[in-house]
């Protein structure tokens, strides 16, 4: 066993010897590899008789097995070390200044729609919400859409499953049900917006399921188009920061207003971009009328004494035109790159004194 015993001194010496792991390793290899010392005396046991086989073998193992623990002995203890190492090496020191990191931008949808209340709340406009999920009466009936109406079936609105009394919940597909409701609860006169979450059945790169609204509502008496054109240009102008802001309206037929129209501004499409108040061409941006009469009595208002006008319009599709952002999908996607690129600086809230953008 002479042999033996010098072979698991001169190991467990080189394993002690090892000053670092891959040092270590290679102590492993040439003694437990393929090809190690001790591998290769097991191999040596085919050739003897069986009782010699039996005690060699035994020895071998204990060999192998000594060996074996050894390595992982001394492994656990390079590997203490290092962390130890490293722990000392890479302190850090809480009394410096921390570097500086963003914190977060506030999101361009955010800053438009804080850009409109703004500009409304100079106009005389309060803010008015309601809830995501409206019925049937709030969001359709009120707002005179008949029975058959596209906009009631499923490929245009997220319905819920119908209750046991057949209503039928659904996602508001604009926010006009907060005019349904601010009338209902309140008599004119009435100046509010609306702003919030719309859902509709629809996505490219100017639309998507889930989009951000503001609507706006007047109610009193002698209300006029005049009044309407004057606050919708004003707000554009404002808005699109230009004196040169150029609009035009154009009739068009919504169930809630009589007559009903669709503005546009006049802008440029040349050099791949759109640029507002200059060119020849023209682009839609909102949708305005006259309340109708139906909508005013189903909230409870004689339309022989009070008139009024409504208007609604995208907010994500507002920010694209102004700050040039080329898919509205993209608005959505969580990437804290184009976040980063487009966001907004927390401290510079829009308002009148120090302007908007």
């Amino acid at each position: 066993m002479t042999d033996l015993t010098t072979l698991e001194a001169d190991v467990l010496a080189q394993v002690a010897a090892a000053g670092d792991l891959a040092a270590l390793d290679a102590v492993r290899v040439a003694a437990l590899g393929k090809t190690g010392s001790i591998s290769g005396l097991l191999k040596t046991l085919g050739a003897m008789s069986p009782d010699e086989r039996k005690e060699r073998g035994a020895a071998i193992n204990v060999l192998r097995d000594r060996a074996q623990t050894a390595l992982n002995d001394k492994k656990a203890a390079l590997e203490a070390a290092a962390l130890d190492a490293r722990l000392a090496s890479e302190t850090l020191d809480l009394t410096l200044p921390a570097p500086y990191r963003r914190k977060g931008s506030v999101h361009p949808t955010m800053q438009t729609m804080d850009e409109m209340v703004a500009i409304f709340a100079e106009m005389g406009f309060a803010v008015a919400e309601g809830p995501d999920i409206e019925d049937d009466f709030h969001n359709f009936t009120a707002l005179n859409f008949p029975p058959k109406h596209p906009a009631r079936e499923m490929h245009d609105t997220f319905f819920f499953n119908t209750k046991e009394d057949g209503e039928r919940m659904l996602l508001r597909t604009h926010t006009s049900p907060v005019q349904v409701r601010t009338m209902l609860s309140q008599k004119p006169p009435i100046r509010i917006i609306a702003p919030g979450r719309t859902y509709r059945m629809d996505s490219d790169a100017t639309h998507t399921p889930m989009f951000h609204q503001v609507e706006g509502l007047v109610i009193d008496k002698g209300i006029h188009m005049g009044h309407l054109k004057w606050t919708l240009e004003t707000f554009l102008a404002r808005f699109f920061e230009s004196d040169t802001v150029t609009t035009q309206f154009r009739p068009h037929h919504f169930p809630f207003t009589e007559p009903s129209a669709e503005t546009d501004v006049q802008c440029d499409r040349s050099g791949g971009e759109i640029k507002i108040g200059q060119g020849t061409s023209w682009l839609e941006i909102l949708g305005c009328g006259m309340v109708h009469p139906n909508v005013l009595r189903a909230c409870g208002i004689d339309p022989d004494e009070y008139q009024g006008f409504a208007f609604g319009m995208g907010v994500d599709r507002l920010g694209m035109l102004k700050y040039g952002m080329p898919d509205l999908r993209d608005m959505f996607a969580s990437d804290g790159r184009w976040l980063a690129h487009y966001g907004f600086s927390a401290f510079a809230a829009p308002n009148a004194a120090s302007g908007l953008s």
